[in-house]
């Protein structure tokens, strides 16, 4: 996965806020974006929201032939609405709404021994039955490759130590991860 630079990065961003307003103020999204190359390329990503700090939605989508402008207005849209932990996003609290966004690697194999905390997602799935954990997470809980495991087979509903059977399938990616916050700080 090529490094986006700080103007993709901004862009991506200001497509997600667009996105984001659009579907709180429930009117019709946005359908043309900048036709950039980088934005018509194959790609999954996360789009994620934040309150106070507070996880306040997360919806992503690994990679499925869409483009990353696709996934991204997706994403942005669900993860205001349809995130099924949360309820809708209120127009009230758009203001204090902070996105982030992770676009995502290609999946590849990857054994326990070699997942990085804080560099790789996983995707752990047995049939229609898939967890996926974003880099960040397992960073953020101070959690080693074991746990991250177990983390990330319970959210696919399997049983914690289910990486270790036969018949589980195990994938890592790598994130480019950007906020809104970033933007703002090198602003000032």
């Amino acid at each position: 996965m090529s490094s986006l630079a700080s103007h993709e990065k901004l862009t991506v961003l200001e497509v997600a806020r667009h996105v984001l307003t659009a579907a709180v103020e429930r009117r019709e999204c946005p359908q043309h974006f900048p036709g950039t190359e980088f934005m018509q390329r194959t790609a999954g990503a996360f789009v994620t929201l934040r309150r106070r700090r507070q996880l306040r939605g997360c919806i992503g989508q690994l990679s499925s032939g869409d483009s990353l402008i696709q996934v991204i207005v997706h994403c942005a849209k669900a993860a205001a609405l349809e995130d099924p932990r949360f309820e809708p996003v209120r127009l009230e609290e758009l203001f204090e709404i902070e996105i982030e966004v992770s676009v995502l690697s290609p999946l590849f194999e990857i054994a326990p021994d070699l997942i990085e905390i804080g560099r790789h997602g996983l995707v752990v799935s047995r049939g229609w039955q898939r967890g996926v954990l974003l880099p960040q997470v397992a960073a953020e809980y101070r959690w080693h490759a074991e746990r991250f495991l177990e983390e990330t087979c319970a959210k696919a509903g399997l049983e914690r130590d289910a990486w270790r059977y036969p018949g589980i399938r195990m994938e890592g990616f790598t994130a480019e991860v950007f906020s809104e916050s970033e933007f703002r700080l090198q602003r000032l």
